[in-house]
């Protein structure tokens, strides 16, 4: 097991070393990238910036790639096992975005948009059907919803002080007041054994010794 254990990862190492296109992991990742993390960064400085043009470009673009989302769901099953499925996946995306090709805006105003006005008074119907229900479902279970944010809220909080008390220094023990008290008399009578000493000696210094009486 140990030898298969230390292989494993040599092979995944070699296989993104020497074939890092072949490799999923770095497909997926760069799909992400391009797909969803560049244009959310650009959608931000967009509105920052109140750039329209720039905010039209980006509107266009997530109304295709979310167009594109649903279709994935339901087919990523079944393509997903087509060789190149993830490099074509890849080309689809920067088409989409690219300057030159224009690729969100030619799917919208081809494909998209016609569809969605052939569509419209059905589909205005299916988002008021689905307000309507959400807001009724919402209304109905509120209960649930403040007992499930005040759990929520008490476990936030718990780790919040838990946090905090690891993070600050223990205080130092105080030695124990019993212990204290005992080392206290044990030096008492220690001095008073002292003077006691001190007393028979100053005795013998006299030269009188005390003869009882018969």
């Amino acid at each position: 097991m140990s030898i298969l254990g230390s292989n494993i990862p040599s092979e995944v190492g070699l296989r993104l070393l020497l074939c890092p296109l072949g490799s999923n992991i770095v497909l997926k990742t760069a799909c992400c990238s391009v797909g969803v993390i560049l244009p959310v960064y650009s959608t931000f400085k967009a509105i920052e910036t109140n750039n329209r043009t720039e905010q039209q470009k980006l509107l266009l673009y997530w109304a295709a790639y979310g167009t594109f989302s649903i279709a994935e769901i339901f087919a990523d099953k079944i393509i997903s096992w087509f060789p190149l499925y993830h490099h074509m996946k890849f080309a689809f995306l920067v088409w989409l975005q690219l300057p030159n090709t224009n690729g969100a805006k030619q799917l919208y105003m081809n494909h998209l948009r016609p569809f969605l006005l052939k569509h419209q008074a059905n589909l205005d119907q299916i988002v008021a059907l689905l307000h309507n229900e959400t807001g009724k479902f919402i209304s109905a279970h509120q209960g649930e919803f403040r007992f499930v944010k005040a759990i929520v809220l008490k476990i936030l909080i718990s780790a919040k002080h838990l946090v905090n008390d690891s993070s600050q220094p223990n205080p130092p023990v105080p030695p124990p007041e019993g212990r204290a008290t005992t080392v206290q008399s044990t030096a008492s009578n220690d001095n008073d054994h002292e003077y006691d000493i001190s007393d028979d000696e100053d005795d013998d210094d006299d030269g009188f010794v005390t003869v009882p009486a018969s």
